[in-house]
């Protein structure tokens, strides 16, 4: 299974999506829990930030791994709408260069899970 950034149901596929099947993803993806603690963090997005996954599991997103998004326009959506399917161009600015990409917010109040898509502009 794999899905396209833009495809309308990636979060149904993402819900019902193994580790591994998210690793297969062609576009960064942070999977964390509703409290932004990162449970996954995929291939694409490793090799994108050149952090290592095993660096980032287990610690709070918008803290520690991405701060440049703990901000009105990211983390305060998460937790503001609980039903979230939301698309922004953004610069990441922490530990590289400025780099522009297109993110995509996805969340299902009562789920578990929350994600972040990054599509890193060429």
């Amino acid at each position: 299974m794999v899905y396209a950034f833009d495809a309308a149901d990636l979060l149904d596929g993402l819900e019902s999506a193994s580790f591994e099947e998210i690793d297969e993803m062609p576009f960064g993806l942070i999977v964390m829990d509703r409290a932004g603690v990162v449970v996954w963090y995929n291939t694409v997005e490793s090799a994108q930030t050149g952090i290592a996954r095993e660096k980032v599991l287990g610690r709070n997103f918008f803290e520690s791994v991405g701060p440049c998004t703990n901000n009105y326009l990211i983390s305060q959506r998460f937790i503001d709408e609980p039903d979230l399917d939301a698309t922004i161009d953004f610069v990441f600015t922490l530990r590289m260069d400025p780099t522009p990409v297109r993110l995509r917010m996805l969340a299902r109040e009562g789920s578990e899970r929350q994600y972040l898509a990054v599509l890193k502009y060429p």
